[in-house]
């Protein structure tokens, strides 16, 4: 018997949703179709807008940023828009040029079905966190994160002081994930990552890979490949139907690594922010 054809990637729409729930800001507001997302300033994604309806017509549109500036001035934050490169988000461009908003950030999303599942096992149930470990020799998995893989990934990849960090934990927390962590020969941690499993979406049963962070002088040396298939087995352990990574447009290097594993670009984001208003003075 001919086995089923591997899960496709979740439409562009089901992934913003996907990414959304493993990324969750702690201060989050719906208004007129669009997600207004805070976390203290942590992380561009949990302190942006998400359009999640882009079907509102120009004026709608003015007046939902004119709701959304006010929301965000309110937290002493910039209004910051993640917007994805596709046809719908046409009119939002057109609005956003139109009141000087930058262009950062830009971003693939990357996408990988698990293969193909065999004829005669059950279909896909929800995934168990609660599962033990796949054994990975050389990798340490758990489902927090641990002080070690937090001051790691913070090292690498955070902004900020201990209050900042704290509230990157908080983020972190806040969907059903998997941690993994590698040492050096000495015994001193080199490599992090985190598979991220947001229960309750539509889309459901994918897993997004988060967090990929070496410490600078252990890079090159197979690091970030291990902590990468100690996660994919741990999600093929758990009948993950596929995942998901983000990795910027100019880091080819990641892109390649991800390329090789098996990972096709799905999509394309990037940030789109207010500049600020500077007011004159008299000198």
């Amino acid at each position: 018997m001919t086995a089923p054809a591997p899960a496709p990637a979740p439409a562009l729409p089901g992934l913003e949703a996907l990414m959304d729930a493993a990324w969750p800001a702690p201060d989050r507001e719906e208004s007129d179709g669009w997600v207004l997302r805070a976390a203290s300033g942590v992380t561009q994604r949990a302190n942006s807008v998400w359009p999640r309806e882009l079907e509102c017509d120009t004026h709608q549109q003015h007046e939902a940023l004119r709701a959304a500036r006010l929301w965000y001035r309110g937290r002493r934050l910039p209004l910051i828009f993640q917007v994805f490169d596709e046809p719908r988000s046409t009119g939002l461009n057109t609005v956003l040029d139109g009141e000087g908003f930058t262009r950062q950030s830009a971003t693939l999303v990357m996408c990988r079905s698990n293969g193909a599942q065999a004829a005669d096992q059950p279909a896909l149930t929800q995934p168990a966190l609660t599962q033990p470990a796949v054994a990975q020799p050389g990798v340490e998995i758990s489902m927090a994160p641990s002080d070690e893989w937090l001051e790691l990934w913070w090292s690498v990849d955070g902004r900020g002081g201990p209050a900042e960090r704290e509230t990157a934990r908080s983020i972190l927390a806040g969907c059903p994930s998997i941690y993994a962590l590698v040492r050096s020969d000495d015994g001193v941690p080199a490599a992090v990552g985190r598979l991220a499993v947001p229960d309750g979406t539509e889309e459901g049963h994918w897993g997004g890979l988060y967090c990929m962070a070496t410490r600078p002088d252990a890079r090159r040396r197979g690091h970030a490949l291990r902590i990468m298939q100690a996660l994919l087995q741990e999600g093929a352990a758990r009948n993950l139907a596929g995942y998901w990574l983000l990795v910027t447009a100019a880091n080819s290097g990641a892109q390649q690594l991800y390329a090789r594993a098996g990972f096709l670009e799905s999509g394309r984001y990037l940030y789109r922010q207010e500049r600020p208003k500077r007011h004159l003075t008299g000198c």
